[in-house]
């Protein structure tokens, strides 16, 4: 049965280097879960920028996730903890793929919890979504393979651009 959302405020922190539809379905959820969700796009200062700079990630996913209302994207530098807290979330999202994944996760939530007190939240991607990440992506698009069945249609077209000509 559901209610609908509850009206917390989440925050579902990523490099979205690019963003793919992985990352959209468990937005997706959070989004009928809580009623807002905060995207934070995280990059780290000291260190190249990687596939897209920082501002053409927060605009693909804004693109990308503008059928939500209540969910907003932004970019944030530092721990995802410290950008929860400057977000005045309730708690922090994060999406499961694999065992290894909650493994990963669960250590990171722990040590988010003890330092700060927020709670992390997993949400299971859909199965048929499971395989999709950003770095596959990359190498796909880099290599002129079909993207369109992984990413939403804005990162196809601007990885196509990125990737014209070069099948190196």
């Amino acid at each position: 049965m559901t209610t609908g959302p509850t009206h917390l405020r989440v925050l579902y922190p990523g490099s979205f280097d690019p963003i793919h539809l992985g990352h959209v379905d468990i937005i997706e959820q959070a989004h009928e879960l809580f009623g807002s969700v905060v995207v934070a796009v995280m990059h780290n200062l000291a260190k190249p920028s990687g596939l897209f700079p920082v501002d053409e990630r927060v605009e693909l996913a804004t693109q990308a996730l503008d059928h939500l209302p209540g969910v907003t994207v932004v970019a944030q530098t530092g721990l995802a903890v410290q950008a929860a807290q400057r977000a005045e979330v309730d708690f922090i999202v994060k999406g499961l793929r694999t065992a290894g994944d909650f493994e990963i996760e669960q250590q990171m939530a722990h040590n988010n919890h003890a330092v700060t007190g927020v709670r992390t939240v997993y949400l299971p991607c859909r199965p048929e979504l499971g395989y999709i990440s950003s770095r596959f992506v990359r190498e796909i698009a880099k290599y002129g393979g079909s993207i369109d069945h992984l990413v939403p249609a804005p990162v196809a077209e601007a990885l196509r651009r990125t990737f014209d000509g070069d099948q190196n």
